[in-house]
């Protein structure tokens, strides 16, 4: 392992501090590194491998699609986008998607078409973009900027302009900062990074309600919780409100490097036209053929049902951790997006003695042991991972 190690921090660029580990293969909801040790994945790629590792049908379907065709360029239509088009839009309730290669992209997507929106009502170049303090959207320019965490932002400003932000939650100061500018308001469903917190049902309503008396799009970012994850295919499903604009990615292609946005008919109707957005390889047949085999395999396997069902468990197994250890303070979180408020005992001391005994969890924040395991475990990996945890703890 030390090898590969060694060749990877002389030759790629370092802009991550990569835990010891050079991971090999995987089964089911464990992966093993180059010298054979196990370990049960409670992180899944950051929330990506949602159906777990070495599964028959997803693993088949792209081997299928690699035979057939891996790229075209959106100059053509092809078969996979089709149908992963169709189900996504079915999915989503919503009306059109475009494919994007990343979570980011999608944001980049999403912000574009906030602001033609409002460029076709007006035209003027002056529009607003409201943010959420502690949010996290991405690392490019665009959705750097949205991002409300100045630790991310400040090596590369000036960023692009016309940014405000608000507190999460605090649907007051989301009021005082809509002005006759505003045209979109852009948050996650559940903040993801900034420590795994969830919309309250009267702060997402109540932006909703503001967006639609304002004329502003709401955008809601699912690339995180998206996918199944809080217990509903999309988390805002949960709250019974919709979003003008949607970005996912992560699970949504379960491995394979892809992400969308989203928009609902009006604003499909009033914002991005040919000319206005495009991508070389976002809609390839392999990344299409990952998103409908993904939907597929959650529909046959009842995924969002399953999470539903065992999130009691999982809930109940990490309140017990919090009453009996007194380095958590307390749990947060939604379905397989939980987080563990740690207090006394730094989150990444407890990340490092986790790995060393054959469990990946990660952090959220400065605080928070995040755990967003493949949304295919049974109790008998919760109950895996509360031991290994406790051999960290100790």
């Amino acid at each position: 392992m030390n090898n590969y190690m060694e060749k990877s921090e002389e030759n790629v660029l370092h802009t991550y501090n990569r835990f010891p580990v050079v991971l090999d293969y995987g089964k089911g909801v464990h992966l093993y590194d180059t010298e054979g040790k196990e370990y049960l994945d409670f992180a899944a790629g950051i929330a990506v491998f949602a159906l777990g590792y070495a599964n028959e049908t997803y693993n088949n379907a792209l081997k299928g699609q690699i035979d057939k065709l891996i790229h075209t360029s959106n100059l053509y239509y092809n078969v996979p986008m089709a149908c992963a088009a169709e189900k996504l839009v079915k999915a989503s309730g919503m009306d059109k998607v475009f494919f994007t290669n990343s979570g980011t992209e999608a944001i980049e997507g999403a912000i574009k078409v906030a602001r033609k929106y409002a460029y076709l009502k007006d035209h003027s170049n002056d529009h607003e973009i409201i943010a959420m303090n502690h949010s996290f959207h991405g690392r490019s320019l665009g959705a750097l900027s949205v991002t409300g965490n100045t630790h991310y932002q400040d090596p590369f400003k000036p960023l692009i302009g016309g940014i405000k932000f608000a507190d999460f939650n605090d649907l007051e100061s989301v009021k005082a900062q809509i002005t006759d500018k505003t045209c979109a308001i852009i948050m996650e469903t559940v903040q993801g990074e900034g420590g795994i917190y969830p919309a309250s049902r009267e702060f997402l309503s109540g932006v909703r309600q503001l967006c639609d008396a304002h004329d502003i799009l709401l955008i809601l970012d699912e690339i995180q919780c998206g996918m199944g994850r809080t217990g509903h295919l999309f988390a805002w499903q949960d709250y019974g409100v919709k979003p003008d604009v949607m970005t996912c990615a992560k699970a949504l292609g379960c491995g394979v490097p892809v992400g969308a946005f989203v928009l609902n008919k009006k604003t499909a109707e009033h914002s991005l036209v040919p000319g206005d957005h495009g991508t070389t390889y976002g809609g390839n047949p392999l990344a299409c053929q990952a998103v409908s085999t993904v939907f597929d395999i959650f529909e046959e396997q009842k995924i969002v049902e399953h999470v539903q069902k065992l999130t009691p468990y999982l809930e109940k197994k990490l309140d017990e951790l919090v009453e009996n250890y007194d380095c958590f303070t307390t749990r947060r979180g939604k379905g397989f997006m939980q987080g563990l408020v740690t207090e006394g005992k730094p989150v990444g001391e407890i990340v490092n003695k986790a790995l060393a005994n054959g469990l990946l969890v990660i952090s959220a924040g400065q605080d928070v042991l995040r755990l967003v395991p493949p949304l295919v475990i049974e109790e008998k990996d919760i109950d895996e991972m509360i031991e290994k945890l406790k051999a960290s703890l100790a």
